[in-house]
């Protein structure tokens, strides 16, 4: 159907759907922001106001000659368009990746500007609390919630009598993640790497030193969240 609205009303409309969807994707943004991720307020509302648009003009800019609208010429193209943001939000650090959750969260948010351009604006508000919700869930101070903490470590003892065998007790751990040898006069130096998740303290380390004195150094190298 044909929309009766005089021109100036209707693109009216497409403006508040533009404001809509940039409030929206503010708040998804305001959430990533207080969380001092990448993508912050402005990526995301300039995202759902991107993807508002193109929906827009993808809805009502073409008109084939049935005199019907066909939404999903430029529309389809914002899902796969919007990987590109997202891949530039992705970093592996630390044999670990990084920034998952804030490009999931900025593809999602196009999602909601499109669903703002096509005038569907419960379902763009509800898709904004629900993406918000899980958001400040994850990150309810909760043993459930939260991420299993890995510490690495690198300990440089002597190995004479199976001191190793110790070690291993001491951090609880079955191996090794790298293991060098070397010797040094009548002794054989093991630098080793553990990776355990009993992350310890300053003064755990402190006494393993002073109570095992084969325990040359502790040193903490690298810490991995998955």
């Amino acid at each position: 159907m044909y929309n009766l609205l005089p021109t100036n009303l209707v693109e009216l409309e497409y403006v508040i759907r533009m404001v809509i969807a940039v409030l929206l994707g503010f708040a998804i943004g305001l959430e990533r922001k207080m969380r001092f991720k990448e993508a912050g307020m402005r990526t995301h509302a300039i995202v759902a106001a991107g993807a508002c648009l193109f929906m827009i003009i993808s809805k009502y800019g073409f008109e084939d000659t049935t005199g019907r609208f066909d939404g999903a010429r430029l529309a389809a193209q914002v899902v796969s368009g919007i990987g590109f943001i997202g891949a530039g939000m992705i970093m592996y650090r630390k044999q670990a990746v990084h920034g998952l959750t804030t490009a999931a969260g900025v593809w999602i948010t196009a999602g909601v500007g499109m669903a703002a351009g096509a005038g569907m604006y419960i379902v763009a508000a509800t898709s904004t609390v629900i993406i918000i919700g899980v958001q400040c869930i994850m990150h309810i101070n909760c043993k459930f919630f939260k991420n299993k903490q890995f510490v690495q470590l690198k300990v440089i003892f002597v190995n004479n009598n199976d001191e190793s065998a110790t070690v291993r007790s001491i951090f609880e751990v079955d191996k090794y993640v790298q293991l060098d040898a070397r010797k040094q006069g009548n002794d054989i130096i093991f630098s080793v790497v553990i990776r355990t998740d009993n992350v310890p303290d300053d003064k755990f380390i402190l006494n393993t030193l002073q109570e095992y004195p084969f325990i040359l150094s502790i040193d903490r190298i690298d810490d991995e969240i998955i």
